[in-house]
């Protein structure tokens, strides 16, 4: 059996029924994104359901609605009436995934739902199935094939559906306005929430760890300013505090091969004019941003003045665990 032919078949299929699905989203999906909006804008929460597999597509929906700041909670039909409807308050949107939408656990609930005075949102490959009948939206995840070689086992349903889920909560987090910082806020823990929510200025080295020159310095003042303190490079500021360069270890070294006895000489002859700077105020993930475009060590940290009042190597960035 050729495995890997076998495997991209599965994948081809899969990715067949997204561009589908992709063709056919209209007006209910923008009714359904308003609806979860509004819910959500109300301060209601948007409560999931479904079976098996079906099931596990939910709790991965709701994990990413959660962590985009829509506040959304799980319900197990199986456990739902015998306690679990406690969930439920009247004003809040159910989003109920079942395929052929005649799932007996989901259809057992839905008299209960209508009854909290929800609304419903079906994501459903059955659009004249009981459930489609019941919902106040149907979104239509039907496939032609499932992707499984004896058209049974959920695997192009199942993706259609966790890629509608995924559509559904990245256009809501755009349509309520949700930010970076509303983000960090929401994931404090790990090197992106600390990307978020750390300033530039708490990361940068200053004050004696800060290696300042004038221009005039020599090569060698330049050399002795980086091992006092301990940097990749010097920052070169003029009179007025203004920025004028930056001189490298790396500059050094190229400098050095055309002129072995530049020690004496000038540092601003061998400096980097126009380095990349940031502003202080500025959120360590931008920094993250800025060195993703340039291949660079260092980054001079700049004032509102544009005064250089700090550097920040790449060193410190896993030293603040920012990486």
């Amino acid at each position: 059996m050729d495995y890997l032919t076998k495997a991209r078949t599965v994948i081809d299929l899969e990715i067949a029924e997204v561009q589908r699905l992709s063709g056919r989203i209209g007006q209910s999906f923008i009714d359904a994104v308003e609806l979860l909006r509004s819910t959500v804008s109300a301060g209601r929460k948007i409560v999931i359901c479904g079976v098996g597999k079906s099931g596990n597509i939910a709790n991965k929906i709701a994990a990413t609605l959660n962590s985009t700041g829509s506040p959304t909670v799980v319900l197990n039909a199986q456990d739902a009436l015998h306690g679990d409807l406690g969930l439920v308050a009247p004003g809040d949107v159910i989003l109920t995934l079942s395929y052929s939408g005649e799932t007996d656990e989901i259809l057992n609930l839905l008299p209960h739902l209508k009854r909290q005075q929800c609304r419903l949102i079906a994501l459903t490959g059955g659009l004249q199935s009981t459930l489609a009948q019941a919902a106040d939206l149907v979104l239509d995840v039907s496939v032609q094939r499932e992707a499984c070689p004896l058209n049974l086992a959920p695997t192009s349903s199942s993706t259609v559906m966790l890629v509608l889920g995924d559509a559904l909560a990245m256009v809501l987090l755009e349509a309520r306005g949700f930010q970076p910082g509303d983000f960090a806020l929401l994931h404090p823990g790990g090197s992106l929430g600390r990307a978020l929510l750390t300033l530039v200025s708490d990361i940068m080295r200053t004050g004696d760890r800060l290696p300042l020159v004038a221009p005039d310095a020599t090569v060698r003042e330049a050399i002795r300013t980086m091992g006092r303190c301990r940097a990749g490079c010097v920052i070169l500021t003029n009179p007025d505090n203004t920025l004028a360069g930056i001189f490298t270890q790396g500059d050094f070294a190229r400098a050095f091969e055309t002129n072995p006895n530049l020690a004496g000489e000038p540092v601003r002859q061998f400096m980097t004019p126009g380095p990349i700077t940031i502003q202080a105020s500025k959120l360590a993930a931008e920094l993250l941003n800025l060195l993703e475009r340039h291949p660079v060590d260092e980054l001079v940290v700049l004032n509102q003045e544009n005064h250089p009042v700090g550097l920040v190597d790449t060193q410190d960035l896993s030293r603040h665990r920012i990486l």
